[in-house]
């Protein structure tokens, strides 16, 4: 194991061979980082790895960037930091924007929909597998549970946008204050450098401010407001960023319910953040809706706006953040306020599972209301028998041999595939 300050580009090398391999979701992104940084490397010891993975984990957005953003941060400054975090993320985008292409121009072919069928049966399972570890780690306590639950029923059984769950959820904790959540001392030193805020800031609302002076009104000024206000709201990961991108994807038009399977199943197959998922939604957003002549321009700038509106605002919470959460962290109003939030992020992903489940599972469904309540209710009788023995597969993969998600992903292809040739599907 080295020890000691590394150089910039020792350092630089380190950060794109995570971004090339970062396969496996947040956990294996973490868990890469912590091998190559701190158990091979020793540029960081275990109790700040921790604490800034503690840090992470409390921010809207994808905590491996954020994790490999701090990283960078911490051994070369800010350049560092935007090395780490754009390292991490552009072998992703680019592997990502491909196959947003090659969906676009063959995703009606023959072979797709069978594929696309097994795709969708991994997805699922691997949205509940997420589920499972997250309410682990994130449901603290009675009022967790109350949190989590109460989330799952708004977005179940209202109309409720994502974001207002998670504010809400935050404001209780507020009026709890303290209780059972350990905090801890603040460190010293710890000013915000509001020019490095600002900046970042800037940078992050230009090209979304850009679109909406030139284009006020067209797809790509709504995707980068809608991915504005999810990246200060996104709490929870892919999986809860997925509820709220859905519910404006709908209400705009961009994809259909099952192109968002499609496209979290693509993403399941890169290297980055699982959160890639929504260059897909902007690429093929985008192209769906622009006029033949432009649609390919179109789908590349909503990817790009997607990635941008993404991932730019994540150098803001590290940069200017970190400072600030240092001395919140040792309140108890703050603390329990992030803990709930935590939990209600558990409940927004539980309404994902049942959500992609129901369009899976049944090919017939319509949304029902009972008084101010709605729920969308599948016909019982509408069951798509392949995607449920599909869904089965996937699941005893992921829970009973526990395979790694890159071959669940490929072995569930191989078996739509499969099916597809015999007809079945």
């Amino acid at each position: 194991m080295t020890t000691g300050q590394p150089s910039f580009r020792q350092a630089f090398w380190v950060w794109l061979k995570v971004g090339c391999l970062g396969f496996g979701g947040p956990a294996g992104q973490i868990a890469l980082l912590h091998r190559e940084v701190v158990e091979r490397r020793g540029w960081v010891d275990e109790e700040r790895f921790a604490h800034a993975l503690s840090f992470c984990m409390l921010l809207p957005g994808p905590e491996a960037q954020q994790l490999a953003t701090w990283l960078g941060w911490r051994l070369h400054g800010v350049r560092g930091g935007i090395a780490a975090g754009l390292l991490f993320v552009l072998p992703g985008l680019a592997v990502m924007l491909g196959l947003s292409a090659l969906y676009v121009a063959h995703g009606r072919a023959a072979w797709a929909g069978p594929a696309l069928l097994g795709l969708k049966a991994a997805v699922v399972a691997l949205v509940l597998q997420a589920l499972i570890r997250m309410g682990g780690r994130a449901i603290k306590g009675v009022a967790g549970w109350w949190a989590a639950g109460l989330a799952f029923a708004a977005l179940t059984f209202t109309v409720l946008p994502f974001p207002l769950i998670i504010l809400a959820a935050g404001a209780v904790g507020w009026i709890l204050g303290g209780g059972a959540v350990a905090v801890v001392p603040a460190e010293t030193g710890t000013r915000t450098p509001w020019r490095t805020a600002l900046v970042c800031l800037a940078i992050w609302l230009a090209p979304v401010l850009l679109a909406l002076v030139l284009a006020p009104g067209s797809t790509l000024a709504r995707m980068g407001g809608v991915f504005s206000i999810l990246a200060m709201a996104s709490f929870g990961g892919a999986y809860a960023a997925l509820a709220y991108v859905g519910q404006a994807a709908g209400a705009f038009g961009w994809l259909a319910p099952g192109q968002m399977l499609d496209g979290l199943g693509l993403a399941e197959t890169t290297p980055g953040p699982l959160v890639l998922v929504l260059v897909f939604v902007g690429f093929v957003g985008a192209y769906q809706n622009a006029p033949p002549e432009w649609a390919w321009i179109a789908a590349l700038a909503g990817g790009l706006m997607a990635a941008w509106t993404t991932f730019a605002p994540s150098f803001l919470w590290i940069f200017a953040g970190g400072p600030v959460f240092e001395r919140l962290r040792s309140r108890p109003r703050p603390a329990r306020a992030l803990s709930l939030v935590s939990a209600a992020a558990v409940g927004v992903i539980a309404n994902l599972a049942v959500w992609f489940a129901v369009h899976l599972l049944f090919r017939v469904g319509a949304v029902r209301a009972w008084g101010p309540l709605r729920a969308e209710a599948p016909d019982l009788g509408s069951v798509n028998l392949p995607a449920a023995g599909l869904t089965l597969l996937a699941c005893g993969l992921v829970f009973a041999l526990r395979v790694p998600i890159l071959a669940v992903v490929g072995a569930m292809v191989a078996a739509g595939l499969a099916l597809g040739a015999t007809g079945l599907i």
